[in-house]
């Protein structure tokens, strides 16, 4: 049996940090993928404003589950340096957050060009990346997403396989895989089942790439749920619910911390909760 964990990009409730953590405390939920924090990114903050972001949530009895940094989403053909000192700036900034995960990605591939064109560049960054990573006993979790190198799930496997380090590992998004037209179950879930160390909760529909609460799309979120806790999955579920034009309320229960909420932030994320939630129930049974 599996241990699934519930984080979430708290983010999406809202910018400040005390209503994300009043939110998240709501729904029982006390680990946050820190992406967004006071209206900034958190790897834009000095290593000093990111101790003093570390006391607050730790004074409310919250964690990270990652760090949500945006290293990779940028166009393979720019320059690297730069993008290189975030990158090491993120990593001391996880080491003070106490958080061994920082999500990443692997540079965006020039529009109607081929990516194996640029394997190579995007293999040299990230083993660059992985000798960071490995020095500092931090995890690097790459992040399936449209556009860049590993959009598919071939790609991932090339870049997870090609860099053969137990520093690097990957994340099931189920959206993307969707949004990018592939089968995520059984077809991406298989070539991908022995890296997948982290889970970002979303759905999407594969007719307009529209994000749906978990379950209601065309991730096949509950089948591959189904098989990760059969092989015993320990880790965490990230709520990325990206539902920013979702209005329809009506199946939020009267005991949902959202359900008396007006239309915003915090009643969309009680969407999002309600949705995996109720789907994590069935293993319960």
């Amino acid at each position: 049996m599996s241990t699934f964990i519930l984080s979430a990009f708290a983010d999406e409730i809202d910018s400040d940090l005390k209503t994300q953590m009043d939110v998240l405390e709501q729904h029982g939920i006390k680990y946050i993928e820190m992406r967004g924090v006071n209206g900034k990114q958190l790897v834009s903050y000095n290593l000093g404003e990111v101790k003093e972001i570390k006391r607050q949530i730790s004074a409310r009895g919250f964690q990270l589950s990652a760090v949500g940094s945006p290293i990779g989403k940028i166009k393979i053909t720019d320059e690297f340096e730069p993008h290189f000192e975030l990158f090491k700036h993120t990593v001391e900034a996880a080491k003070i957050m106490e958080c061994k995960y920082i999500r990443m990605f692997s540079f965006y591939i020039p529009k109607g060009e081929d990516p194996s064109i640029y394997r190579a560049d995007v293999i040299d960054r990230w083993t660059k990346f992985a000798k960071v990573a490995e020095d500092n006993n931090v995890i690097l979790l790459h992040e399936n997403e449209a556009g860049i190198y590993g959009d598919t799930a071939e790609r991932c496997l090339d870049l997870l396989t090609s860099l053969h380090s137990d520093h690097v590992r990957g994340i099931f998004d189920f959206a993307n895989f969707v949004q990018c037209g592939e089968t995520n179950y059984p077809a991406a879930y298989e070539l991908l089942k022995n890296y997948i160390e982290y889970v970002h909760v979303k759905d999407a529909v594969r007719a307009d790439g529209h994000v749906v609460p978990a379950g209601e799309g065309d991730g096949n979120v509950k089948e591959i749920l189904q098989e990760l806790n059969q092989r015993g999955y320990e880790g965490f579920l990230s709520l990325e619910p990206h539902l920013g034009h979702y209005t329809d309320f009506s199946a939020l229960e009267p005991d949902s911390p959202g359900y008396t909420l007006p239309p915003g932030g915090a009643k969309r994320f009680a969407v999002a909760v309600q949705a995996i939630k109720n789907l994590l129930k069935e293993f319960e049974r």
